[in-house]
């Protein structure tokens, strides 16, 4: 029987390519590459969005603030549609800092102007004073991640708050995660994952990489991944997470 090819967009590969965000494409596709599963990935840019619906996997990453805006505005008049019904069809979306606030109802820059995400998800951004950067270690709850914790780099001066009735993607050990309010970081809206998390925020979690990638391909079936041999990612994880929470 032939492996079925797994289909990753990479939205705005260009524009929102900071921190290393496109280490997680790498990830996704070396994990799945190394399980004898082909992989297919698409840079999607500015304009008129191809069809989607064959996607399995979405992923956009952050850019930087004048890119930011330019892709605000073309995901609202293009990509709606086309992310949605693609998320509907089973596919699973990753978005991290930028992308993470365009999920949203609106964001609104440090000069006021209001932009419309995509309102994938009830959530918006709004300016912070302050800009959190450094390590950060959060704690998951309801993934079922062994370990739990996911560790990362944030960067963002953006305050993301989340509608009622969603749940985060985890909450905050050490850091400042959404808001440096409620605790909470990033969003898990049944296959949507948004994050502020950089570093990039999968070759050191190979767990969390692995539910993507599971879930990306159970839309062609019921799938169960070979473990791999991630001795060296989790010791990369591990020493994160020592470093920042000193224990």
């Amino acid at each position: 029987m032939t492996e079925p090819v797994l289909r990753i967009a990479h939205l705005y590969a260009d524009e929102m390519n900071i921190y290393g965000d496109r280490g997680n494409i790498l990830t996704l596709q070396r994990r799945a590459e190394w399980r004898g599963i082909p992989v297919e990935v698409r840079a999607i840019g500015q304009g008129p969005s191809p069809d989607l619906s064959d996607i399995d996997l979405i992923f956009w990453g952050g850019g930087q603030d004048r890119d930011q805006e330019l892709v605000f505005t073309d995901a609202a008049r293009h990509k709606v549609q086309a992310i949605q019904a693609a998320i509907d069809g089973g596919a699973v979306a990753l978005a991290v800092c930028g992308g993470y606030q365009l999920l949203g109802e609106y964001y609104v820059t440090a000069d006021g102007k209001r932009l419309p995400g995509l309102g994938l998800v009830d959530l918006h951004t709004v300016p912070g004073s302050r800009r959190n950067i450094g390590n950060i270690v959060i704690e998951t709850s309801t993934l079922g991640l062994d370990p739990p914790t996911l560790v990362g780099f944030e960067n963002h001066s953006g305050k993301t708050y989340l509608g009622a009735g969603l749940h985060p993607l985890g909450r905050v050990l050490r850091g400042a995660g959404n808001n440096g309010e409620d605790g909470a970081e990033g969003v898990a809206a049944g296959n949507i994952f948004g994050t502020y998390l950089h570093g990039s925020l999968l070759p050191k979690n190979p767990h969390f990489a692995d539910l993507l990638l599971e879930r990306a391909l159970q839309r062609r079936g019921p799938t169960r991944l070979e473990p791999l041999d991630d001795s060296v990612e989790m010791s990369a994880h591990d020493s994160v997470r020592q470093v920042v929470l000193k224990r």
